[in-house]
């Protein structure tokens, strides 16, 4: 029993929850803020799945960081909300070549929302572990010591604005209506959760196609830039396009070797954490090196290689 849960939970919660919002939404009618409680529930379920089958026992307990996530995880997804109601304003000022296929079903238009989003969020996530200025930023997300769903939703707020002007800006000029930007809000929050979990997933030749939990624990090590690897939001594929991918089977992700190795005091107070990107003096040390579980050839390129930028760290 336990074995068929670890294959079919990421695939069903993905496939339910979204299945599910675009019922509501489009075939019932119902008012777009119905998606609030269905990603409550999603957290809920969430929760709940990584206390049954927990990939490690340790991250399920807190550690003084339940209100901080909590804080992050609310004001993030109210800054989402105003945006989606801003959306309708934004059409009317901002040019549009108003060329998006009102007239395909709407899975399909999801579908294309989320591949357009993905590709620019994965760019906009890329560059943000290359330049300093961005890092700042981004490591806020980076910052935890454990990994389960609720860390997805913390991010600092500024970073979150970039990520989604670099995700849904192109899709915005081209005509994407509210209903399917506010689905696809809901699957960001859906995959977040999942890429996060700490439930112990193992899909096998899926991790080759999305950004799970297995594939994305590399992503959030210490050891500097050893995890520049997976970021992709959606799709592992991109990864494998940009040279970026990682998931071998004999390099497991242990309870100590998550956070920013550089920066092991990062603070952990919510408002601490949004003003630490632009105070001037950030203490940062040499990076731990890469433990001996962790080393492989790929991980090993990625510390090593020429393509270093210091400065991100």
């Amino acid at each position: 029993m336990t074995s068929l849960f670890r294959l079919s939970y990421a695939p069903l919660f993905f496939a339910g929850f979204v299945g599910v919002a675009c019922c509501m939404t489009h075939w019932l009618n119902a008012p777009l803020w119905t998606l609030i409680p269905l990603l409550g529930l999603a957290i809920g379920v969430s929760f709940a799945a990584e206390h049954y089958c927990p990939f490690e026992a340790d991250w399920n307990r807190a550690r003084g960081d339940s209100q901080r996530d909590t804080l992050h995880a609310l004001i993030n997804e109210s800054l989402n909300g105003l945006s989606l109601m801003a959306l309708p304003w934004l059409a009317v000022v901002l040019p549009t070549l108003d060329v998006w296929p009102h007239h395909w079903p709407v899975l399909l238009q999801l579908l294309l929302a989320i591949g357009w989003a993905d590709l620019g969020i994965t760019l906009m996530h890329r560059a943000s572990h290359r330049y300093a200025l961005l890092w700042r930023l981004h490591a806020v997300h980076h910052s935890p010591k454990r990994l389960y769903g609720f860390n997805g939703l913390m991010k600092h707020p500024l970073h979150q604005s970039l990520e989604a002007l670099a995700g849904l800006g192109p899709l915005l000029l081209i005509g994407l209506p509210v209903s399917i930007a506010s689905l696809l809000a809901f699957a960001i929050g859906i995959q977040l959760l999942l890429q996060h979990s700490n439930v112990d997933i193992r899909v096998g030749v899926l991790n080759r196609l999305f950004a799970w939990a297995p594939v994305h624990r590399y992503h959030h090590i210490k050891y500097g830039r050893a995890g520049d690897v997976n970021f992709a939001l959606f799709f592992s594929f991109w990864d494998h396009l940009f040279g970026t991918a990682f998931k071998h089977p004999d390099a497991r992700v242990q309870p100590d070797d998550l956070g920013i190795g550089s920066q092991p005091d990062y603070p952990d107070a919510y408002l601490d954490q949004l003003l630490h990107p632009f105070r001037t003096r950030n203490k940062t040390l040499k990076d731990p090196q890469l433990p001996p579980h962790l080393v492989h050839h790929r991980m090993a390129t990625r510390v090593d290689g020429p393509d270093q930028d210091p400065a991100a760290r």
